[in-house]
């Protein structure tokens, strides 16, 4: 296995988890797609320009509608990103019981805390001030979600190249900045949660590795276990996966199993995205590797994790499980957006009405749970909405 020595970071993880060793211790107004930190005018990643009317909404350059809320970064986020996009581009109206609203035979989850006849993106926007089209698959601004890694995405929001960057990571260690630097930069919208788990091979699995502690984790990714016999499984080396500097699952990976962002790494490979990370534990049956709670799959599993004494599993009904916030590894999903001169709040009304849409009961449920990702509780639900400007 090579070294790899990984990204810098000084940034501390809201958990940080030190594991008991020797050498650990134990998306109205201007917003994110305004001028650039280099002085350069920021899109809002489509074709063309965009500018301001006289209330400061941005608008699309030679048109009279709202500019479209451009996301980009997470492979982890963009789930519940996409598929948010996708529920507000379509627009349905109220009477589809299976997307939004209720009919004879269905109704959405969190409906019937929503009291409206509007469809869904006429809905959310109108909250903010924004015309209702009252028209399916014409929302009163459309949105569009890029994919790449959390390190990208917070780089984009910085630029000004998107309104919105994902990032599974925080933004500190992504950009190697301070905790002041975030909060006079940036505004952090949490969307859910993730219950980071460590997959090894079916094969692996079968012959007995069902469970391992952190100790022994980070053992196998700092190259001192490095064979599955070391640990109670068959005699085969371990071909250890991680994901590439940059990704915000590798950057919480190190904050919460290593101790440090900047913690080395020995590795046979990195890979890009969580899918790709999926498919070599699935095409190999001697391997380890971390990955989002979402791409969970057939061919590999999720083990078992003791940290010091308490045994976490990817079992929603254990008394102990991935699930729960104490879970060491377990992280937030991230949505962040630029405070800027001309927003001041860094979140102006298209991106407020876009993420409001996720911090509600159905948003939650929706975009969140049924992407097998963690939901927030009501009272960090509350605390997100109040990141967000006033309604209209």
């Amino acid at each position: 296995m090579s070294r790899d020595s990984g990204r810098q970071g000084d940034a501390v993880s809201r958990r940080k988890y030190l594991l008991t060793s020797a050498a650990i211790g134990a998306a109205g107004l201007a917003g994110c797609s305004g001028n650039s930190d280099d002085g350069s005018d920021g899109g809002d990643g489509g074709d063309g320009g965009s500018e301001s009317d006289d209330s400061g909404n941005t608008m699309e350059s030679g048109s009279s509608g709202p500019a479209t809320v451009t996301a980009e970064g997470s492979s982890t986020v963009y789930p519940i990103s996409n598929k948010g996009s996708s529920y507000w581009n379509s627009n349905s109206p109220a009477s589809d019981g299976e997307y939004w609203g209720s009919n004879d035979e269905s109704s959405v989850a969190g409906w019937g805390r929503i009291e409206t006849d509007q469809n869904i993106a006429d809905y959310f926007a109108s909250l903010y001030g924004f015309e209702p089209t009252g028209e399916r698959s014409n929302p009163p601004f459309a949105t569009r979600v890029a994919l790449s890694h959390s390190g990208t995405g917070c780089e984009a929001v910085r630029d000004g190249l998107v309104d919105i960057g994902n990032s599974s990571g925080p933004i500190t260690a992504e950009l190697d900045i301070s905790e002041e630097q975030r909060d006079e930069n940036y505004v952090d919208h949490v969307v859910g949660r993730d219950g980071q788990p460590v997959f090894v091979s079916q094969a692996i699995y079968d012959a007995g590795v069902e469970q391992l502690t952190g100790e022994q984790i980070r053992g196998i990714y700092q190259g001192d276990v490095t064979n599955w016999s070391e640990v109670g499984g068959p005699d085969k080396e371990i071909y250890v996966v991680g994901r590439a500097e940059g990704s915000g699952t590798d950057t919480s990976f190190r904050l919460n199993m290593l101790g440090d962002a900047d913690a080395p790494m020995d590795v046979d490979t990195r890979l890009g995205q969580n899918q790709q990370v999926q498919q070599v534990l699935q095409d190999n049956d001697n391997a380890i590797g971390y990955m989002a709670l979402a791409f969970s799959g057939s061919g590999i599993q999720a083990i078992a994790i003791d940290f010091e004494g308490t045994v976490y599993r990817p079992d929603p009904d254990a008394e102990n499980t991935i699930f729960d916030s104490e879970y060491p590894l377990n992280r937030d999903l991230h949505m962040y957006t630029r405070i800027t001169e001309e927003t001041p709040e860094g979140t102006d009304m298209r991106e407020a009405a876009f993420l409001n849409m996720f911090l509600t009961e159905f948003g939650q449920k929706t975009f969140v749970e049924d992407v097998n990702y963690i939901t927030l509780p009501t009272s960090d639900i509350e605390a997100e909405r109040e990141k967000l400007p006033e309604q209209a």
